[in-house]
């Protein structure tokens, strides 16, 4: 036999000792936050993420029970380690040259590598405290049937904010979360309060109003699918409302009052390269092949791929008021890439059209 309250104490000391700035365990149990998923997803805000349809054998959607993905789990580790960099917010003025990366793509590794690397001890840790053949383990980066902020509230590490964010009292929004499913009972923390209390700052701060409402997010409007997630082109209503960023979108997290303090990461990885900080749109525009398979080895800017790059990168052109880059835009509006030709050919317009 084992004490749930010893393992939980061993695991603790393994995410502390993993580098994890944050750790807390939650129940396996039907969470009032899901309860909308469905809705969520038959309205379509989704958008073209398919991978959030994902259902089982009797058709339910794994997302919106934990009970649908994994009916062996009975608790969920969940760690959380801190990405913030003493550097500008996106909110703050910058040159009209330049664009916007997320802050959690300015280092040079893949969060999702970095996590799993530190969660991968914490899941040896507590292999090591359970009987193998009384234990079953998963563990997911943003890579599973999980709704990782959903567990992370009920695990005590943050609650889930207006933006849909997880917010820590201390560390603010800048975290990234990696859980471990288990098939034992271990000891739960509590549910973290809510503390947005009336403030609507990121609401009212959106772009694209893709914040429907509070806590409630569609996809399609937003920033950071727009320029990470969706391919070819992109509507041209939402083109002039996506101001010059480049990969993702922080202004909701940048106006949380919550941030104002949040300390700097102590992780080397995600210490931020100067380049990726208000990068040059040019550079990114015109970057080639073999350029950015270098620049963003390892990145997760990968994942917007080089065509979406160029293409945000040359509507951010068009939406920033400086007709320098016209003769640029009208070498790319002949692009071999047709996304590219053709949001070349609208940031024309967008500049032309300035008197």
């Amino acid at each position: 036999m084992f004490r749930s309250d010893e393992i939980s104490a061993a695991v603790t000391r393994a995410a502390r000792d993993a580098g994890f700035d944050l750790v807390g365990i939650a129940p396996v149990a039907d969470a009032p936050e899901l309860e909308y998923f469905p809705t969520w997803i038959a309205e379509g805000h989704a958008g073209e993420m398919k991978y959030l349809e994902a259902r089982d054998e009797q058709g339910r959607l794994k997302r919106s029970s934990l009970g649908n993905a994994a009916p062996w789990a009975r608790s969920v580790v969940v760690c959380a380690l801190n990405y913030n960099s003493a550097q500008p917010y996106s909110t703050q003025p910058t040159d009209s040259g330049r664009g916007w990366i997320s802050r959690y793509a300015w280092g040079r590794d893949d969060y999702h590598d970095s996590v799993m690397r530190r969660l991968r001890q914490v899941e040896t840790a507590l292999r090591n405290a359970v009987p193998a053949n009384d234990l079953v383990t998963r563990c997911y980066v943003d890579t599973g049937p999980v709704v990782e902020r959903v567990v992370a509230k009920y695990a005590g590490i943050g609650w889930i904010g207006k933006n849909t964010c997880v917010i820590n009292q201390k560390l603010g929004s800048w975290i990234f979360l990696g859980v471990i499913l288990s098939s034992v009972d271990l000891e739960s923390g509590l549910p973290a309060p809510d503390r947005c209390g009336t403030c609507t700052r990121c609401i009212d701060a959106c772009p694209t109003d893709a914040l429907i409402a509070p806590y409630q997010l569609d996809s399609n409007k937003c920033i950071s699918y727009l320029t990470i997630e969706k391919r070819g082109g992109i509507d041209e209503e939402l083109r002039a409302e996506m101001g010059r960023h480049i990969f993702g979108c922080d202004i909701c997290q940048d106006v949380c009052p919550w941030n104002r303090k949040a300390p700097a990461t102590n992780a080397e990885e995600f210490k931020p390269r100067a380049e990726l900080v208000n990068p040059a749109l040019s550079w990114l525009a015109e970057i080639g092949v073999e350029e950015f398979r270098q620049a963003f080895h390892g990145s997760p800017i990968r994942r917007a791929k080089r065509t979406g790059v160029r293409r945000n990168a040359v509507i951010a052109m068009g939406n920033s008021e400086d007709r320098k880059f016209l003769p640029v835009l009208e070498k790319l509006a002949e692009d071999e890439d047709e996304i590219v030709r053709e949001s070349a050919a609208w940031a024309i317009r967008e500049l032309s059209s300035q008197d």
